[in-house]
């Protein structure tokens, strides 16, 4: 992408020459005799004046399009992005399929960092690239110089299609990664960026609140791509709340700790922080795969997921609301696999005992079936 955004940043007018300079002009006419003026002077600044006046005056002229087009690349050339957007903005007024003024105007949003205007002059500029590289070739361009501006346009399309995509990453505020994310997916579906925009714009959702559109895009991302931990963990927990496809949560569980037990730490993050960021990931992973088993009634591996997730969860202060659960399930798992194991069943009182000793809807009940097992079996302590 350096060399796309090197390239765009030195080519003011690589689309060539889009409106042609007036030829010949009748000076009998105000507008004649203005573009007479125009063409003729030298000095930068007043032809500049010159030009705004024409427009200003004949802004239905033929020539008009040119003269829109020399004050916008003048604007681009003496780094003035208010005035490039607003000569932009006349230009794509009277051509509206121009490529180059509409890229021209989205640059200068970006040197603005307006993400409005970014979205704007994006959108447009990669609608316009887009029209201009499937144009049918003019009889008067070379079939060389043809390619070289068709292979141009779609460099630029990829170049509208990046601003979104930075602006996305680069945003903090969700509702702008979201209406980013979700016009560069409808812009180009297939495209580079709308692949890479799709972990900012599931954070985004999460962020905003909008959660059966992060779930459908984590589905979507999944059936291709399971490498995102964050993805996998909201469609296993959505089918385990929902109680249905339970293989869907124990496929999903199970991917969770492969991923993260092969994942490297991220550049820049403390060690600190990335282990507890795992102990946290790999806790939840197994333990949703051990609920999963436990309404599946399948006791043994019940006990051995949960079992794995205990110590990850007692380290990870953020899953403190979930240990009276997996308390109460590994007891009731220890429970069931206690016949001949005198060994189970003391598990299972000291689940139950720990679990009572927490507050919580499940207290009552864990003090209640500690008291069982006491009785049921003789020598527990």
């Amino acid at each position: 992408m350096r060399n796309l955004v090197l390239l765009l940043a030195f080519s003011v007018a690589a689309f060539g020459q889009r409106h042609k300079a007036p030829q010949e002009v009748d000076a009998e006419k105000p507008e004649g005799k203005l573009m007479q003026q125009v063409m003729q002077e030298n000095d930068a600044a007043k032809k500049t004046e010159l030009m705004q006046q024409f427009a200003t005056e004949f802004p239905k002229n033929d020539h008009t399009p040119w003269v829109l087009e020399q004050l916008q690349q003048s604007a681009v050339k003496a780094n003035q992005p208010d005035q490039v957007i607003a000569f932009g903005d006349k230009l794509l007024a009277v051509d509206p399929d121009d490529p180059e003024a509409a890229l021209q105007s989205l640059k200068a949003a970006e040197a603005k960092k307006d993400p409005g205007l970014i979205k704007k002059y994006a959108a447009a500029t990669g609608a316009n690239a887009r029209k201009a590289a499937v144009a049918p070739q003019p009889k008067d361009v070379d079939a060389n110089a043809w390619k070289q501006q068709v292979d141009y346009a779609k460099q630029v399309g990829a170049y509208a299609e990046y601003s979104l995509y930075r602006l996305a990453l680069e945003s903090r505020d969700p509702k702008v990664t979201i209406e980013v994310g979700e016009l560069l997916q409808q812009q180009n579906p297939t495209g580079e960026y709308a692949a890479k925009v799709q972990e900012p714009l599931f954070v985004a959702y999460r962020q905003a609140g909008a959660n059966d559109k992060a779930l459908a895009l984590a589905e979507k991302v999944l059936a291709t791509d399971q490498s995102n931990e964050d993805m996998l963990l909201v469609v296993a927990d959505h089918y385990l709340q929902a109680k249905k496809e339970p293989e869907k949560v124990h496929t999903y569980s199970t991917k969770i700790v492969d991923v993260m037990s092969a994942k490297p730490k991220p550049e820049g993050v403390a060690d600190t922080d990335w282990t507890a960021r795992k102990n946290q990931v790999l806790g939840l992973a197994h333990y949703m795969n051990g609920k999963q088993f436990a309404a599946e009634n399948k006791h043994a591996q019940t006990d051995q997921e949960l079992k794995k997730a205990l110590p990850l969860i007692e380290v990870s202060p953020s899953l403190a609301a979930i240990k009276p659960e997996l308390l109460f399930l590994l007891g009731l798992a220890d429970y069931k696999l206690a016949s001949g194991n005198p060994e189970k069943a003391q598990e299972s009182a000291n689940y139950f005992r720990q679990c009572a000793a927490l507050k919580g809807p499940l207290q009552a009940t864990a003090a209640t079936n500690l008291k069982r097992i006491m009785t049921e079996y003789h020598g527990i302590k």
